[in-house]
Parts: C-alpha cells; structure tokens; sequence
C-alpha cells in the first residue's frame, strides 16, 4: 500500500470511481492523504496519475499515462534557475497568455502544466528529455527563439522515395 499527500484532493475524489476501474486499484483518502492499493506496478502508475492531476492536468491528460503507455516528469525550476528573481524566471517559461508553455507543447508532443514552480510533463519517452532540456535552456537565460529553433531541427523529416532517381549500373 503506497501512500500520497494531494493539495488537490477534490479533483481526485470526484473522478475516483474512474480512476479506480481505469488503474485497477482502491484508493481511499483521510483528509489529503490518499492510499492505493493495488499490484505494485498498478499502484506506482498511479501515484503518477495521482500526481499529474494534483499538478494540474485533465483527468484525460493524466490517464493517459495509463492507457497510452506515457511517461510523467515533474521538475522545479528552482533547481536550474540562476540565483534573481524567480518571478521573473516562471514568467519567462510561462510567456505572455501563456504561449511559451503552448509553443513548447506543440513542438515536443508533450502536455505541460505548472503550479508554483514545478512543471509537470506527460508525453512519449523520447520527447521527454529534450523537452526538460528545452525548458531548462529557458529558465537558465536562453532566447526563446533559439531553444524553437532547436526544437523544430529535431524534428523528423518524412523521407520520400518516389523511385524517380535512376540506379546506378
């Protein structure tokens, strides 16, 4: 039986007869402490789920790591902020209306959340690290335009053959 504190305790208790038939788990709460029980590997996602909708996320967003086999990531921005201000940093990863978080999202595949000053990833595995590299790259002073640029390089490009090259003899 692992157990869990969540800030966001209601959102959990209102989608738990879901998330207990979609993670195949009990889970049961006293106060913002929440237990599940469940095979280990069962309860180890869903303490992930459990911590992507306390991030923030949509119940979808965070059950998908469940169904589609996604990876969760949470990292604090203090971490890799040079010492000022860190108003100043989570306004630079957050943008104006929040289109940094967007632009980043559309670019790596990933879902991005932040609540104080952690940011929470969901995505495929191998969209994951260059998405914390991105947005470390942006905590730490990078232009915004550089780490898109870097972004849309790793993208892959579709290879077409069309078979109209001649083969050599």
């Amino acid at each position: 039986m692992e157990k869990t504190v969540i800030d966001k305790i209601v959102r959990v208790i209102k989608n738990k007869p879901k998330l207990e038939k979609v993670l195949k788990v009990k889970i049961t709460n006293l106060g913002k402490e929440v237990s599940v029980d469940g095979k280990a590997e069962d309860e180890f996602v869903t303490l992930k789920v459990l911590d992507a909708l306390d991030l923030g996320f949509s119940y979808s967003d965070a059950v998908s790591i469940k169904e589609n086999d996604l990876e969760f990531e949470k990292i604090n921005i203090k971490d890799f902020a040079r010492r000022g201000n860190i108003k100043k940093v989570r306004g630079r990863v957050i943008g104006k209306k929040g289109r940094v978080l967007s632009t980043l999202s559309e670019l790596t595949k990933c879902s991005l959340e932040m609540k104080g000053n952690e940011i929470g990833i969901i995505g495929y595995p191998e969209n994951i690290k260059p998405t914390i590299d991105s947005i470390v790259q942006i905590v730490q002073g990078s232009k915004h335009a550089n780490v898109y640029k870097g972004l849309e390089k790793r993208k892959e490009k579709p290879i077409f053959d069309w078979g109209l090259k001649e083969k050599a003899k």
